[in-house]
């Protein structure tokens, strides 16, 4: 193994405490309305899962880490779309992009509930649809299974194939 790549692993392996709560974070900033945007985290999230298998540290707390925060991000998401109603298109950076409402909302519409859940696994309505059942008053019990149940399949597939590929490449080439 190159020995930067060996030194790297190391210092994942030395301070995998921070693991989880680095994950939370990004799965919650990739699941906030609009911040998601921003972060690029889907990327760091599967990068996070190869080095959760290089590396051969514990790949539950970070899966677990990864679910609470994608699901807190998507109920919060949907809270503002509740609480701000009829405000959220005139806040930034809705204001200078209608658009996006607007596919939200006919997606939601088209959708209903399954919307959210599909919702999670695509970039540019992981931002807005949580935020647009909230604006459509979505029952909140059809939002959570929704939110939650898409949550716990969106970390695995993000995590989970880095994690066990090189998992078994790691265990083939380093016995």
């Amino acid at each position: 193994m190159h020995p930067q790549i060996a030194a790297f692993l190391d210092f994942v392996r030395e301070h995998q405490e921070f693991a989880a709560p680095i994950v939370f974070l990004l799965a919650f900033g990739e699941s906030l309305a609009l911040i998601s945007l921003l972060i690029p985290a889907t990327v760091m999230l599967i990068g996070i899962g190869a080095l959760i298998g290089a590396s051969g540290i514990d790949f539950w707390p970070i899966y677990f880490g990864a679910v609470l925060g994608a699901g807190l991000g998507d109920w919060l998401s949907y809270w503002l779309g509740r609480y701000y109603h009829e405000h959220i298109a005139r806040m930034w950076p809705l204001s200078k992009h209608p658009d996006m409402l607007e596919k939200g909302h006919a997606f939601f519409e088209k959708w209903g509930w399954p919307g959210v859940f599909i919702g999670r696994f695509f970039g540019p309505l992981r931002a807005i649809v949580p935020l647009v059942a909230g604006t459509c008053a979505m029952p909140k019990g059809a939002f959570q299974i929704a939110n939650w149940s898409s949550a716990i399949l969106w970390a695995g597939l993000l995590l989970g194939p880095g994690s066990v590929g090189l998992s078994q490449l790691r265990d083939t080439f380093l016995r």
